[in-house]
């Protein structure tokens, strides 16, 4: 790359969870190796995750954004993308929102992974209020990657399970941009015994665009989180979305091939840091 290429900047709020790779020690290491200047806003701290592990600490954090972001504002702090993920509280979606208006320039892609439910189930942590207050935070992104349940839950859908067909996934996809994005990413969805993949619509094309690899047997902490990470840094580095898409497959399933083949328990993530040579691969960086 010339030196003479502006370097990106991306502000990511999540939570950091010292153990088990999720959150923010899985989007640094991800944008960071991406080429992308990475700024953090940790929205609390916990031990753990809390998927699997038992008597975690949790530190709440609420009260630190509003003076970061002031100290940032007073740096006159640009930035190209705003990503969040876990988000721990209703006060903290109303946080968020505020967040984007101080720091959501012209150019800026605002990009919202509403890390909170999975399996036809919310979070432990989150309940319907929760879930409808997503939907603005959701309403002010330009682009937003929610899995199933989530669309679901946003949309106020009943989650279908594995009983769906592509007609479903199309509406879906279109209601998540009638919210307000102009694009959307639904994750976890197979058409095929065997094959796990994630498809996206693009408003302003009037587009859909499928990927799809292998399923791999178990399930892995973090790797939403992963994909996420992956899908933003393949779009701001210059991928279109349906490139993207299959970046983010691709890099997310090579991660769980490696740790299953591995016997890894899996509480603790999948081991993403022995790919990320072949993120930059296709990257083209």
């Amino acid at each position: 790359m010339p030196d003479s290429v502006r370097q990106k900047r991306v502000i990511t709020i999540q939570d950091i969870s010292c153990v088990g790779r999720c959150s923010l020690t899985v989007a640094l290491p991800v944008l960071s190796a991406a080429g992308l200047e990475t700024a953090i806003l940790p929205t609390a701290i916990l031990s753990t995750h809390t998927g699997g592990f038992e008597g975690y600490t949790f530190r709440d954090l609420s009260e630190d954004i509003e003076p970061i972001c002031r100290h940032w504002k007073s740096l006159g702090l640009g930035t190209d993308a705003l990503y969040t993920g876990y988000l721990g509280s209703e006060q903290q979606q109303a946080q968020i929102l505020q967040v984007f208006a101080d720091f959501k320039g012209p150019q800026t892609l605002v990009f919202v992974d509403p890390a909170m439910a999975d399996n036809g189930e919310l979070y432990p942590a989150f309940d319907l209020k929760f879930a409808r207050g997503m939907r603005a935070v959701v309403a002010a992104a330009d682009l937003t990657a929610p899995n199933i349940t989530e669309a679901c839950l946003l949309l106020g859908r009943d989650y279908p399970g594995d009983d769906y067909d592509q007609a479903f996934v199309q509406e879906v996809l279109r209601g998540l941009c009638e919210l307000g994005p102009t694009a959307a990413v639904l994750t976890g969805v197979s058409f095929q015994r065997g094959c796990l993949g994630a498809a996206a619509f693009e408003e302003a094309s009037g587009e859909f665009s499928y990927y799809f690899t292998e399923q791999i047997d178990g399930y892995y902490h973090g790797t939403g989180d992963i994909y996420s990470s992956v899908l933003l840094a393949a779009v701001l580095n210059g991928q279109p979305l349906a490139a993207a898409i299959r970046t983010a497959c691709e890099f997310t399933v090579g991660a769980i091939r490696r740790t299953h083949a591995a016997g890894t328990e899996p509480r603790y993530g999948v081991d993403f840091e022995h790919e990320l040579g072949n993120l930059i691969s296709m990257l083209g960086l």
